[in-house]
């Protein structure tokens, strides 16, 4: 898509000169094109909380939705004086959300790149590590908010005579003097190996303790082992 920056910028500051800043007396006005066509626009509105001040690109995320929604595909934020601005960093984690990586925004010399102006940026692909599915074991919707919390106990079982394993995930971190709440929340599947069914455990937290066919205890989580396990599991080739 062709994208006219002199016309973008001048919606930018046309709608800059309608913020209402009576705190800061710095204007901000943006312009977006839209994935469509159309060009939206927003700018900044104080609040005398402060905190409750809304930025330009708050404004215009808000347009985009209101309508018709769709995906930014370039953007022109300018000051006072008409000069490009770059947006805050609060409103490039709402830029991105709402035209990704690729997104463009007016620069000196040139337009950048959303990716370049937020490299490594928090997107729904770090919600989906937690609670989507993980290395094949997924966590049952009702227990995400779970994750990250208690331990798994992984432990042999029998199954038509031959060693399977298996585990469940307890509430409680199993800490000395912890008042947390017991409870087992899940249990696990019948598993090949202690390996898959230390997976399966290191999905759902992060404390992870192998019990052998005698009783003995390993500890196959992160970190170093708590009080009370003697030795770290390593995994038998």
């Amino acid at each position: 898509m062709e994208i006219d920056w002199a016309a973008l910028r001048a919606a930018a500051i046309e709608t800059m000169r309608r913020a209402y800043t009576p705190i800061s007396d710095f204007p901000v006005g943006v312009a977006g094109l839209v994935d469509d066509g159309r060009v939206i626009v927003g700018c900044n509105v104080e609040n005398a909380s402060i905190g409750m001040t809304l930025c330009a690109e708050c404004g215009l995320v808000s347009s985009l939705h209101a309508t018709g929604g769709g995906r930014l595909v370039a953007i022109s934020c300018v000051d006072a004086t008409g000069a490009p601005l770059m947006p805050c960093g609060r409103c490039r984690q709402l830029l991105w959300e709402h035209g990704g990586p690729e997104l463009l925004v007016e620069a000196v010399p040139r337009p950048l790149r959303m990716t370049e102006l937020l490299p490594f940026a928090f997107g729904y692909e770090d919600m989906e590590r937690v609670t989507g599915p993980v290395g094949g074991a997924e966590v049952p919707a009702e227990l995400a908010k779970w994750r990250g919390r208690g331990t798994v106990f992984v432990h042999p079982d029998l199954s038509g005579g031959a060693t399977i394993w298996t585990g469940y995930w307890e509430r409680s971190s199993g800490e000395p003097g912890s008042t947390e709440e017991k409870g087992i929340l899940e249990e696990g599947p019948n598993l090949p190996t202690a390996a898959a069914a230390v997976a399966w455990g290191l999905v759902r937290t992060p404390r992870v303790v192998v019990v052998d066919a005698e009783g003995g205890l390993s500890w196959a989580g992160e970190g170093e082992a708590p009080e009370g396990i003697p030795q770290r599991w390593e995994e038998q080739s």
